[in-house]
């Protein structure tokens, strides 16, 4: 290898561990909040973003709201979903998304950009009329119930969240006890939102961290 050429590769190399170590550390602080449906992964999302707040115009349930400054000047004006107070309704447009022009949030797309490449689908969704006309669910979050405080759990019925879950099979009843399917369950915190106790007996917790 030429001298050039052995220093070309020595920078490219330096280069890219230093990316992934700004990625790392990026995905490691976006432990503490949730972005929106298909955000790209955090470094990615935060090079893209212009902090537009179209996204979080176009929410028409209002779940979006803009991360505050003292979580830093890098995420500050961000958007991030409030999902300790509302759930994420999944729209089946998709409003934020296709509001976001840098593409901060993007829909899947086809390997090696094929346009006629249709991208993978949920054929379970009941989101939509016509579910092969819906990308894949996103994952938001991980929800989970803390049976200490969860009515069924400590004998009366209650069933408040029994119709809140958009996503079949995500919410589960043993008997007259709630469930949630990790391996279905988006994240998506409607549950949260129709449950009844207080505090709330469905926890949602980000995906970088450890959960019950």
């Amino acid at each position: 290898m030429k001298r050039r050429d052995f220093f070309k590769t020595g920078a490219r190399r330096a280069a890219g561990a230093v990316v992934d170590t700004l990625a790392d550390s990026a995905e490691q602080r976006a432990a503490s909040w949730i972005r929106p449906p298909f955000a790209k992964r955090e470094l990615d999302f935060l090079l893209a973003c212009t902090r537009c707040d179209d996204c979080v115009a176009a929410c028409p349930h209002d779940v979006i709201f803009k991360l505050p400054a003292k979580l830093g000047i890098q995420v500050l004006g961000t958007p991030a979903l409030d999902l300790a107070n509302k759930g994420c309704h999944l729209c089946q447009d998709w409003p934020c998304v296709t509001a976001c022009e840098p593409d901060a949030l993007a829909l899947p797309v086809a390997p090696d950009d094929d346009p006629d490449h249709e991208p993978d689908r949920d054929p379970d969704s009941n989101l939509g009329d016509d579910p092969d006309d819906a990308p894949s669910l996103p994952k938001l979050a991980v929800a989970w119930i803390d049976q200490e405080s969860c009515l069924p759990y400590a004998g009366p019925e209650c069933g408040a969240c029994a119709h809140a879950c958009p996503v079949p099979g995500a919410l589960t009843w043993q008997g007259p006890k709630p469930s949630i399917d990790q391996n279905t369950c988006t994240g998506c915190a409607l549950c949260r939102e129709a449950c009844i106790t207080e505090p709330k007996s469905v926890k949602i917790t980000t995906i970088g961290r450890v959960t019950k």
